[in-house]
């Protein structure tokens, strides 16, 4: 091999190695940036929004509506068709040009026609079917707000369980280690003949059961986390993280507002009521069509036709060729025509429309009243919650205070055997109970209170 060759080929074999390093290197970034990257509250919404199944849905559903409503505006366009025939015919046949029959001849022929017709009046049917698809799309765009809506509650209650789960899971291990330091504390007590073997038996018992509920949390904390990747439309929980902010709630907060003021705030701008509202219009423009039915119908037709054959000759020169083209200019037609359609009895089918159209404005009335009558009980509730967790909330902490300084003091007394193991354990059962309360009254108020102001229009944050 020459040298030329062997400096080529080692330079092709670099070049594909640094091509592989390469993809390597940005594979792995990629990786490792997609694992470090840490949520915040806001990301997870924006990001669920933009990939959710249902509201993509729901934009084609919104789309469908736009066609619907440009459809019922274009309709009121003349419609214009046109047809062309060619035509092979044999033995007696008619010419066209004479209209006497000829026999035993071979005839071709061509025809051709444009024509339509213009609606001219037709009961308002047209104008209101404009104005109900012009109803029903803004309906349907409320539709999909109110789906983001939903879908950014349920990202933020997941959000809320995560750092709920992360807190118990974070106590249970605070607690768990205080126990195996008191085990332990008791095993060279033991071994110093200071107290029973009895008592490290049940230290080790309640370490035992304290690791099975830490396993527990852990595993609950995973499922939150699975939970919220779900929601957000990731392939895998692993390697995601959030944003655990600083919570602090201060007892003497005041919930503002009235549940009936919120109620009044929220029902002028929540995007269920307000498609209810539009929904329920559209379904009086349908009892207008419906009504339309029984009005008389005029249109108007036109019409363009022209034709040729092959045997037709000029009648004011007979021996002359008659063209193609000649015969095209010579037998044009037009016309126009008026018709006006009278409904006198068709069934019964515009009386059931109207019929059916009136039913179908009450089931949406009471549509509307059912989604204001839920949209108070969900604000009803929410405040109830909220002003429940605070209180529970404040109670807890001073609870947590109390038992904490009960339980140093048992330790305490335990550590010179004063204190009987169950005494000790029970007094740390009662601690950690307090303080999971106190976290889960945290994070219930946190969510109803972002629930409330939901309601009220500003956004769900955890600042």
């Amino acid at each position: 091999m020459k040298p030329e060759e062997i400096i080529v080929n080692l330079y092709i074999k670099m070049k594909k190695q640094l091509l592989l390093l390469s993809a390597f290197l940005f594979l792995t970034a990629g990786t490792l940036f997609s694992q470090q990257k840490v949520w915040s509250l806001e990301e997870c919404i924006t990001y669920a929004i933009d990939n959710n199944i249902q509201i993509k849905q729901q934009v084609l559903q919104t789309r469908f509506q736009e066609n619907t409503l440009e459809q019922s505006k274009l309709s009121l366009l003349p419609t214009i068709n046109g047809q062309a025939t060619h035509t092979y015919s044999f033995g007696r046949a008619l010419d066209e040009t004479t209209y006497e029959f000829t026999e035993n001849q071979n005839i071709q022929s061509n025809s051709f026609y444009a024509g339509g017709s213009t609606k001219l009046f037709t009961g308002l049917q047209n104008y209101n079917t404009i104005q109900k698809n012009k109803y029903q799309l803004l309906a349907s765009e409320y539709d999909l707000q109110n789906i983001k809506d939903n879908i950014s509650l349920n990202v933020a209650l997941a959000y809320l369980q995560i750092l709920l789960n992360k807190e118990l899971v974070a106590t249970t291990a605070d607690q768990l280690q205080i126990t195996k330091q008191q085990i332990e504390k008791t095993r060279k007590m033991f071994e110093a003949g200071s107290v029973a073997k009895g008592n490290l038996l049940q230290i080790e018992s309640q370490a035992a059961g304290e690791e099975l509920q830490l396993i527990t949390l852990k595993n609950q904390l995973d499922i939150s986390y699975l939970n919220l990747t779900q929601i957000l439309e990731l392939n895998t929980p692993e390697g995601f993280a959030i944003i655990a902010p600083e919570i602090s709630i201060d007892t003497n907060t005041v919930i503002t507002g009235k549940v009936d003021d919120i109620f009044l705030q929220a029902q002028g701008i929540r995007p269920e009521i307000k498609s209810a509202e539009l929904y329920l219009s559209a379904s009086e423009y349908d009892l207008k069509i419906a009504r339309g039915g029984r009005s008389p119908q005029l249109s108007m037709s036109h019409s363009f036709s022209t034709r040729f054959s092959d045997i037709a000759v000029k009648l004011s020169a007979p021996m002359d060729k008659y063209t193609f083209g000649q015969q095209l200019n010579d037998n044009i037609n037009y016309g126009v025509g008026f018709s006006l359609n009278i409904p006198i009895l068709n069934g019964w089918q515009v009386n059931n429309s109207i019929s059916n159209s009136k039913i179908n404005i009450e089931k949406y009335r009471y549509t509307l009243e059912g989604e204001k009558k839920q949209l108070y009980k969900n604000i009803q509730q929410a405040y109830a919650d909220a002003v429940a967790s605070l209180k529970k909330y404040g109670a807890s902490m001073k609870a947590v205070a109390s038992m904490q300084e009960s339980f140093r003091y048992t330790e305490q007394k335990f550590n010179v055997g004063m204190v009987t193991p169950v005494d000790y354990n029970a007094a740390k059962s009662q601690l950690l109970s307090a303080q999971s309360d106190m976290a889960q009254a945290k994070y219930e108020f946190v969510f109803k209170t972002n629930v409330l102001n939901f309601y009220k229009g500003l956004p769900l944050s955890l600042k």
